[in-house]
């Protein structure tokens, strides 16, 4: 059995003692990550700057695991209000601009913690 892999980033940290992803092999699963300042520590207020951080955050976790978001293979994201989803296609059409080469996405409303207005998690294949 392959040994699993806590992968913490610069920045971005869960109140609760969880890492920003695991990954076993080449198989990179996140937990949930949203848009904290990473150099405050506190979580941004416009919707923009949440999605601008999260996208970073993202990056962060996939080269921290020896990626890069091409090995993305499913987003999935939760917003509180799932009318603003074109603010979310702005960041990810930076993140994925070939048409022809996105994961999957799945994009819904649901409550989120106070001040937290969008987060997601991926998984991804790390590496051939």
């Amino acid at each position: 059995m392959a040994r699993r892999k806590s992968i913490h980033i610069e920045g971005f940290k869960h109140a609760n003692p969880i890492p920003a992803a695991s990954q076993i092999g080449n198989l990179l699963v996140s937990g949930g990550i949203h848009g904290m300042d990473p150099a405050t520590g506190k979580m941004a207020e416009a919707l923009e700057d949440q999605l601008r951080f999260m996208f970073q955050h993202v990056r962060a976790v996939m080269t921290a695991a020896g990626g890069s978001p091409d090995g993305i293979i499913k987003f999935a994201v939760t917003m509180r209000d799932r009318t603003q989803r074109p603010a979310l296609n702005v960041e990810w059409l930076k993140m994925f601009p070939d048409e022809h080469s996105r994961p999957a996405r799945h994009t819904s409303e649901g409550s989120l913690s106070p001040g937290i207005l969008v987060q997601c998690d991926i998984m991804a294949v790390i590496g051939n």
